[in-house]
């Protein structure tokens, strides 16, 4: 399979459309010679040139005050006007869209076809590198000579940001739409051409970007204006339904530009000191607890997106696997894992505090934490009917002493499978991984190194070494080091 085309390769047909376009809403032939020079064929702009005369003959233009039928039934997000004034590259879209071409990022005619691996191993890829050809061409390469077979990509971020140009009327007016991935086609036919499922990371209540454009939809202070959080995080009221709706937009349209699973996170309340969240107001709320209020976000979006064919999965604290409270964010274990189809704690062990599980130091603990962080989850799992299942985050970033390499790493991907559990992906923030970590395409020349026991061993030394946790765990509020910040972890 050859490269995706792109957006602009397209057929004769729908330039003759975009030229027919413009002189029916009123352009004349000066502007439209103006609106040919962003045409970056030499060879379409001299068929344009060359048609001018014919369309002005054969369509004729309509006068400045004229209006198209479909201008005249409104000026919302979705009207011909909205259109009109985001300029000639919009209007080019929609004379696309009436050749059958693509009209938005997530209104592809491409149609992909994704197989789902047999068990997930994944890698996280921030917006910079999905949309950075040289980025991407290093990372399927990595997926080529080892196991990943899965890129969680970012389609929202914690700024805000849609990562590619979006036609969610909302993301449009807050200002939302973003480039960073500037030809989705193009990176979607890469993967499919690769093997690699794409999975759809979605931030939801830490979004400054909406909370600035539509600041009812934020959490407010007491004293007024938005609640700023932790970091200087703004976050949106989990408790109103249009902070709903407005995600699940989003979602639909990744899901209709290619995306076989949609990964929530930030579906979550936020995490601060109780001196700091006294200050919160939150105005929609309605009574619910937190936990109800997660819990019926999630079944919400898996109901609305059930005939899309989707899988939905969300990113939760990894304390949940054990923890028997909401930790104050609204995540119960019990709450959520039966309205997802798959939930992802983040047992990343940087972000356990000291004696957790009784281990004094558990991020130079990798096996452990890990290990007994799944084993809860899956037990509280097996006693919920309808269970989804479990894929952890996994941590390939150094926070703390000591300095996270192969045997780190891979302590955890084994510690996972000990578990019982066959899924797993790695995050890193700027997306460069441990290749050493990862088992080659042709399975390990020699036995892999994993730090467990305090010790880095041959995997086969682990039941050596191993000792069981105890107790419960309690999780860390930082800022990592070094610009790293796991998903949902800047905070907590």
């Amino acid at each position: 399979m050859g490269p995706v085309p792109g957006r602009r390769q397209g057929k004769v047909a729908p330039v003759y459309s975009y030229m027919k376009m413009l002189g029916a809403r009123g352009q004349s032939p000066a502007g439209i010679r103006a609106a040919l020079h962003r045409c970056s064929s030499g060879f379409i702009h001299r068929l344009l040139v060359a048609g001018l005369l014919v369309l002005a003959l054969g369509v004729g233009f309509q006068g400045a005050g004229g209006r198209s039928s479909s201008e005249s039934a409104g000026d919302g997000p979705g009207s011909s006007r909205a259109h009109l004034a985001k300029g000639a590259d919009a209007a080019e879209e929609e004379a696309e869209a009436a050749e059958g071409g693509p009209e938005r990022a997530g209104q592809s005619a491409r149609r992909y076809h994704f197989e789902r691996p047999q068990h997930v191993r994944g890698i996280y890829v921030n917006s910079w590198s999905a949309g950075s050809r040289r980025r991407m061409a290093q990372l399927l390469a990595l997926a080529e000579r080892t196991e990943i077979n899965t890129f969680v990509i970012d389609v929202k971020d914690a700024t805000g940001i849609v990562s590619y140009p979006t036609s969610v009327p909302l993301a449009v007016g807050a200002g939302a739409s973003g480039a960073r991935i500037p030809d989705l086609d193009w990176l979607l036919g890469k993967l499919e051409e690769a093997g690699i499922m794409p999975v759809a990371r979605i931030v939801i209540a830490k979004d400054p970007v909406l909370a600035a454009a539509r600041p009812e939809l934020a959490v407010k202070d007491s004293a007024g204006g938005l609640w700023i959080g932790p970091g200087g995080s703004v976050w949106l009221d989990p408790y109103n339904r249009e902070v709903w709706r407005y995600h699940v937009a989003l979602a639909r349209e990744a899901v209709a530009a290619g995306f076989p699973e949609i990964q929530w996170d930030y579906v979550r309340f936020p995490d601060a000191p109780a001196r700091r969240m006294a200050h919160a107001r939150f105005p929609a709320y309605d009574g619910r607890a937190r936990s109800d209020v997660v819990r019926e976000f999630l079944a919400y979006s898996r109901h609305e997106l059930r005939g899309t064919g989707a899988i939905v999965t969300a990113d939760v604290f990894g304390v949940t696997t054990s923890a028997t409270t909401d930790v104050g964010i609204g995540q119960r274990w019990e709450s959520f894992i039966d309205v997802v189809d798959v939930a992802l704690p983040m047992v990343y062990p940087s972000h356990y505090s000291a004696m957790s599980f009784g281990y004094a130091e558990p991020n130079a603990r990798p096996y452990e934490i890990v290990r007994t962080a799944l084993e809860r989850a899956v037990e509280r799992s097996a006693a919920v009917e309808g269970a989804g299942a479990t894929r952890p985050w996994l941590q390939d970033f150094t926070l703390g002493a000591p300095t996270y390499g192969a045997p780190e790493v891979r302590a955890q991907i084994q510690a996972t499978y000990d578990a019982g559990v066959d899924e797993w992906v790695l995050w890193n923030a700027g997306s460069r991984y441990t290749e050493a970590a990862l088992e080659p395409t042709g399975g390990f020349a020699e036995e892999p190194l994993i730090r467990v026991g305090g010790e880095v061993v041959p995997a086969s030394r682990r039941h050596e070494l191993y000792r069981p946790g105890e107790g419960e765990p309690s999780a860390h509020t930082g800022v990592g080091l070094g610009g790293e910040s796991p998903p949902d972890s800047v905070d907590g």
